[in-house]
């Protein structure tokens, strides 16, 4: 197995870290505005496809995946154009740019939500695949790696991988001094400005962890944005109240959210009401019962084995 990607994103470190042999070539996402930086998209979009035909050739690949982003399209449509079989992933509840215009030059589309868009045969919902690093432990195991309180209920706060800023101030103003206990992962941007916030033991503060299913499986109930760690916290069975970020793309993230709200297991705040979030904490900390409902339902929304299920495709497409 070999990636292909951008030389100027983050691929071209995690790829190389994780030992996998990297291609790259020169493709940027298109500016929602006319600019010069419009223009340069479009001049390298379509390049792009003649640069992956040659790393195909090289590579000789018997299946093609793209992994959604506007990387994924042009390899898949240098795919189709040799007759390689080639599928698609799309993270979110809302099929993006990129995937709807390669999306005809895919044998597959791999869908984390049941989503109404035509596609007939292509479309196959499975969910989102967990990473290794992100499976839940037990949570006494848990509490110990992160040193926060056994005998206490402890309420997860997780931003975005860049942080999520008005969250992580949220709730380093309301809780910096007292209140539950708290494990919160900010992000490295904001780590500074909440931890100068925060003055009181049990309110663990980390940039970030390469242990997230550890973090998750601390928690008794997790207040987070709705991106693609949702599909995290289903499968640890863990609560939430999700705070989508008003500004994603096709406002994906609350619908994302929205499909955890209608199966029971999350409850869903707009940023413009985080003030309905304490009270919302409080009440669900002091009541085991609903908490447990909202984990078994989080369960039943989780598919755990979707990794698997796009394995075994692709390796059927390769096959036929």
């Amino acid at each position: 197995m070999t990636f292909a990607g951008s030389p100027d994103h983050v691929e071209a470190r995690l790829v190389p870290d994780s030992g996998y042999e990297l291609d790259t070539f020169r493709i940027s996402g298109f500016p929602r505005r006319p600019s010069l930086a419009l223009v340069r998209s479009v001049l390298r979009a379509g390049a792009a496809p003649v640069a992956c035909r040659r790393i195909l050739r090289r590579r000789r690949p018997d299946v093609v995946l793209g992994g959604g982003g506007f990387v994924a399209g042009p390899m898949v449509i240098a795919a189709s154009s040799l007759r390689i079989p080639a599928a698609l992933t799309e993270a979110d509840a809302h099929l993006g740019l990129a995937n709807r215009l390669a999306a005809p030059f895919a044998k597959r589309i791999f869908l984390s939500y049941p989503l109404d868009i035509h596609g007939g045969d292509k479309m196959r919902v499975v969910g989102r695949p967990i990473p290794a690093r992100s499976r839940p432990v037990p949570q006494d195991e848990a509490r110990e790696i992160f040193e926060v309180p056994q005998d206490e209920r402890v309420l997860g706060v997780f931003g975005a991988l860049a942080g999520a800023k008005a969250l992580n101030e949220f709730v380093a103003e309301t809780w910096g001094s007292a209140g539950p206990a708290i494990l919160h992962i900010t992000g490295r941007r904001d780590f500074d400005a909440v931890r100068r916030k925060v003055a009181r033991p049990d309110y663990r503060v980390l940039p970030e962890t390469e242990r997230f299913g550890a973090a998750i499986s601390a928690a008794d109930l997790v207040l987070s944005r709705s991106g693609s760690t949702v599909w995290e916290l289903a499968a640890a069975g863990r609560p939430a109240i999700f705070v989508p970020y008003p500004f994603a793309t096709g406002d994906h993230q609350t619908r994302n959210a929205e499909h955890f709200v209608r199966e029971g297991g999350a409850i869903m705040v707009p940023e413009l009401e985080l003030d309905h979030v304490p009270e919302l904490v409080r009440s669900l900390l002091d009541d085991p019962a609903r908490l447990a409902k909202m984990s078994e339902a989080m369960l039943r929304a989780a598919r755990p084995h979707a990794a698997k299920d796009i394995a075994d495709e692709l390796v059927a497409m390769a096959t036929r």
